[in-house]
């Protein structure tokens, strides 16, 4: 990609079409008639693969660091003698920390553009993340782990950001997929690494593996990324981020897809912070090496999201998160049995169905946000890393007080809520479909 810039800037609509508000003057009177969505990256187009590879590395990353802990909570307990609603804390720290900060700092990606932002975020909990293994108790280990969370609040709706406004609209789906496929690979990655790290050495060496990845990533991160070319700095007026905040938490579809987002990361969260001690337990009792190994089904999850984009061509966003909530449910469902094939089955179930319905909710929030596309999507983090902390903290206190039966209903709660909401939208836009000519397209998003 060429490193100009463009003094272009990007709004997206509802409808997911890119409107080009300014346009530098050319003296090639070709050129300026070409569609400015025509000058941003496509599949198979130069810079693509790049920026693709790049935003993989980077959501590796995140996920790695993120979770790092959640395989080696049994260990942790076993080790610092806390209760496993206690050790879910170093989980629930990292995505809350995230999600209190990922709004202010997508204000400042606004300010000094989304790679740099993406880059600080990135070697910061890098950093963080070889000082966690180091924590002599449990109180540092939450505090560390909150703080790691709070650095990786720059990138993902910085990421998302980046995407709307370099990539065509028609590929946003499937370009976001790519990301969310790199989370899914870097949640499964960090974990297995972790797990038989910790079942060599203890979990203080698992965490630092997965800090090593981390710094790899973020290297491989700044040499991939090219420079943006349809980004264009604005000041930082906390007034004028409270007005968009406001604006974004008015508008109902966004509303929607941020509780969706939230409903899907509260089973995810819930299920895999659990997993570990159920199947540590009687009837599985199986090592920590081979309960790390079990976020094999994270890949799963990078199919289904990559494939989001034809999901969503095939059948709609509604029908996609339809299809979602539907797998999730069966999964939860099949977990209560105590067949480990069966629960092995049930967890890939429920990997494919979260990340192709997060890919999806996700994507049609950078679609549906007219203006401040960074703070639209730094909400969605927010409400979706809250689902997690709230899954990973409730599910644990479900699980000490009623076994793996609580936390399976939890889940089914959650995805009960999800069905509502998409069907409350579907009943919608059928009201608004009648009230249109024929001759219009009924209105997208959820």
């Amino acid at each position: 990609m060429p490193p100009a810039d463009t003094g272009a800037s990007v709004v997206i609509t509802r409808s997911g079409a890119a409107a080009l508000s300014s346009l530098t003057t050319s003296t090639d009177s070709a050129a300026s008639a070409v569609s400015p969505d025509d000058s941003k990256l496509v599949p198979g187009g130069p810079g693509y693969r790049r920026t693709s590879l790049a935003l993989f590395a980077a959501g590796v990353a995140t996920f790695a660091l993120l979770y790092s802990t959640q395989a080696l909570l049994p260990a942790i307990s076993d080790d610092l003698g806390v209760t496993p609603d206690q050790a879910s804390w170093t989980v629930s720290a990292a995505t809350g920390g995230l999600a209190l900060a990922v709004v202010p700092l997508s204000a400042l990606s606004e300010r000094f553009g989304r790679r740099t932002m993406m880059t600080a975020s990135l070697c910061v909990a890098a950093f963080v993340a070889l000082l966690v293994p180091f924590a002599p108790d449990l109180g540092w280990l939450v505090a560390l782990r909150a703080v790691q969370g709070a650095a990786l609040a720059g990138l993902p709706a910085s990421a998302m950001a980046y995407l709307a406004e370099e990539v065509r609209a028609k590929a946003l789906v499937g370009a976001i997929g790519l990301f969310v496929a790199g989370n899914s690979l870097g949640g499964m990655s960090g974990r297995i690494v972790a797990g038989w790290f910790a079942q060599a050495w203890g979990w203080r060496a698992g965490l630092a593996a997965v800090g090593v990845l981390a710094v790899v990533c973020a290297v491989a991160f700044r040499v991939l990324i090219p420079r943006a070319r349809h980004f264009t700095p604005t000041p930082v007026s906390p007034r004028a981020l409270a007005r968009t905040v406001r604006g974004h938490l008015s508008d109902p579809l966004l509303r929607r897809l941020y509780a969706i987002g939230a409903l899907f990361m509260t089973v995810f969260g819930a299920v895999y912070t659990v997993i570990g001690y159920r199947l540590a337990e009687a009837p599985f009792s199986l090592p920590q090496g081979v309960v790390g190994s079990i976020f094999l089904i994270y890949l799963v999850g990078t199919a289904s999201s990559a494939a989001a984009g034809t999901l969503v061509g095939r059948l709609g966003r509604r029908g996609a998160l339809y299809l979602a909530v539907g797998t999730t449910t069966a999964g939860l469902l099949l977990t209560l049995t105590d067949s480990l094939l069966a629960v092995l089955l049930g967890l890939v179930l429920i990997t494919a169905g979260f990340f192709a319905g997060h890919a999806v909710a996700s994507s049609s929030v950078s679609r549906a946000a007219k203006t401040g596309r960074a703070q639209a999507s730094a909400l969605y983090q927010t409400a979706y890393y809250l689902g997690s902390s709230v899954g990973g903290t409730v599910g644990a206190v479900a699980f000490h007080l009623a076994g793996w039966d609580g936390t399976v209903l939890l889940g089914l709660v959650a995805m009960v809520a999800a069905a509502s909401i998409t069907l409350y939208a579907t009943r919608k836009a059928l009201v608004e479909r009648r009230r249109l000519s024929p001759a219009t397209s009924s209105p997208s998003g959820v």
